[in-house]
């Protein structure tokens, strides 16, 4: 098994290729208004090089390469790399996708003017890590956006109880204080933060066999009114629905 193949890297690569088609094709990924604070938080202009790490079905990397930057993305997951590629192709956007490891990024240091991730820091054992090489590729006085779920500090443990449940890719999801403490730790100088919910049924979210779990967990919530799970969970006329709280943290790198 190579160092990319960790036991916990099979489990994001079983998950996103079981998923790989359902998760492209959610409305919730794309939502316009969240999609737009991304991409302007991000801030880049034409004929930038924007590397997007942990891609995905390439959303984000689309809509930065039709703002006319120069993008590559990477995915650990074969699968999901088929989708952005597909998604590309589709719209005629030039992205390069390829296949990779966000723990140890296949290009030379400081090639990229800004370097984002959308939605991955919670399926990371070491986010620290990550974030390292994230700031490896990224040119002095470049720009970097983590885009990631961050619930308060008195649901996290409830709230990566319910999402190991729904996601066993999941490791833990970091509140907006321990996300900005790793930029800071790593010497880089805080841009902005600025955060938004997005709105999602409970059903689509989750494998069937892992449904009467995880409803009666966000049924137990809704009725004790504690929103132990974070989330803000309500019973609506087509079943649970709740919020994922998403932050844009952004930092850019020192010139020495």
């Amino acid at each position: 098994m190579s160092d990319s193949y960790t036991p916990h890297n099979q489990r994001i690569i079983d998950q996103f290729t079981r998923w790989a088609k359902p998760f492209a094709e959610l409305p919730i990924h794309a939502e316009a208004e969240s999609l737009r604070e991304v991409i302007a938080a991000c801030d880049a202009t034409d004929a930038m090089t924007v590397l997007d790490v942990a891609c995905g079905p390439g959303i984000v990397a689309c809509a930065l390469a039709q703002q006319g930057a120069h993008v590559t993305a990477i995915d650990l997951t074969p699968a999901m790399i088929e989708q952005a590629t597909s998604r590309a192709a589709h719209s005629e956007i030039a992205v390069t996708f390829q296949v990779g490891d966000a723990r140890n990024l296949s290009f030379q240091t400081g090639i990229f003017d800004r370097v984002v991730t959308r939605y991955s820091f919670h399926h990371m054992e070491d986010p620290r890590a990550v974030l390292a090489e994230m700031i490896r590729v990224c040119r002095p006085g470049g720009r970097l956006i983590v885009v990631d779920a961050t619930p308060a500090p008195e649901a996290q443990a409830g709230y990566d109880q319910a999402e190991k449940l729904r996601d066993p890719s999941h490791t833990s999801a970091l509140t907006v204080s321990q996300l900005l403490s790793l930029g800071h730790e790593a010497g880089l100088s805080h841009v902005l933060t600025s955060q938004y919910r997005l709105e999602s049924r409970l059903e689509d979210q989750v494998v069937p066999e892992d449904w009467s779990t995880l409803k009666a967990m966000f049924l137990e919530d809704i009725a004790g009114g504690q929103d132990r799970l974070g989330m803000g969970a309500w019973q609506a006329d087509d079943g649970i629905r709740f919020h994922f709280p998403i932050s844009i943290v952004v930092w850019t790198k020192l010139e020495h």
